[in-house]
């Protein structure tokens, strides 16, 4: 594995921190909630075969610290306006750039979309978990309610057990940090004590979360939205499905689950490349 150069960023409230690789045009890469940007390593030594891949740790994750009288909730515009300034970052004038958002990060990804079309020149956003535009949504806002009851009271692990079930049991259990080495083995560790985190002030918004469609129509040939093939019939795959239909497009399907990328990380990085090299912008 290539190791990424390192580079932080101020933004209102907190300071970013990002990881960069390769060369060619920019591909921003967007964990799922309370993840952070060492979970794509899996994925990224390929992708810089062709782009310049930057990943980001969320606000208020791992390495990107909030200011001190920032509070901790998280909302989806606020982390689409921390991509969106990254960009613009480290954007070349004049050229725009690819997106990948897994799970939460898929939901920042469309946001980013509908408010920043100009600088973006495709989007794939994989299992967005916005369980809000199902039709059964009443039922799988109690479900989310029921997580987080048991989080409250019973404590992280058994609302993991609650919610991994509830998503029909796709979801793989993080591994134990001894087996691993050592840069993977310190993420394991940052992501556990970012879960409480993420359980505490984003779940809930962000499954609640309805992306604007008709923000998103006018740009929805430079969106793609992905599923995994062992989700398929169970909620994580639902909502990329229903958009998909209310936008006009084909679900793209990838290996794996929910977190294909980690769980058949070469299959998925071809999938990948492929979809986002697709009509109507190719490198």
């Amino acid at each position: 594995m290539t190791a990424p150069d390192v580079g932080s960023l101020p933004v209102p409230g907190a300071t970013l921190h990002y990881e960069i690789r390769g060369h060619g045009p920019l591909l921003l890469l967007l964990p799922g909630s309370g993840g952070d940007a060492v979970i794509f390593d899996p994925i990224a030594d390929r992708l810089a075969t062709l782009f310049t891949v930057v990943a980001l740790d969320p606000r208020g994750y791992s390495h990107s610290v909030l200011d001190h009288d920032t509070s901790p909730e998280q909302h989806v515009e606020i982390q689409s306006d921390d991509a969106y300034r990254l960009l613009t970052h480290l954007l070349p004038d004049g050229e725009s750039a690819y997106v990948f958002g897994g799970s939460g990060g898929a939901i920042v990804a469309m946001d980013l979309l509908a408010r920043h079309p100009r600088i973006l020149h495709r989007v794939l956003a994989h299992e967005p978990p916005c369980f809000a535009v199902l039709p059964d949504a009443a039922d799988h806002h109690a479900f989310v309610d029921e997580v987080y009851r048991r989080f409250r009271i019973d404590g992280m692990a058994a609302a993991s057990a609650c919610f991994v079930a509830g998503i029909g049991g796709t979801l793989r259990p993080l591994p134990d940090p001894a087996d691993l080495p050592p840069r993977a083995a310190d993420m394991v560790t940052r992501l556990a004590a970012n879960a409480p985190l993420m359980m505490e002030y984003e779940l809930r918004r962000f499954t609640a979360h309805r992306p604007d469609i008709d923000a998103l129509a006018p740009h929805a040939d430079r969106l793609t939205l992905g599923a995994g093939r062992e989700t398929r019939g169970h909620l994580p795959y639902r909502p990329a499905a229903h958009l998909a239909a209310r936008l006009g497009l084909e679900v793209a399907e990838f290996p794996g689950g929910h977190s294909g990328f980690t769980d058949a990380p070469a299959e998925f990085a071809e999938r990948l490349i492929a979809e986002l090299l697709a009509s109507p912008g190719q490198l």
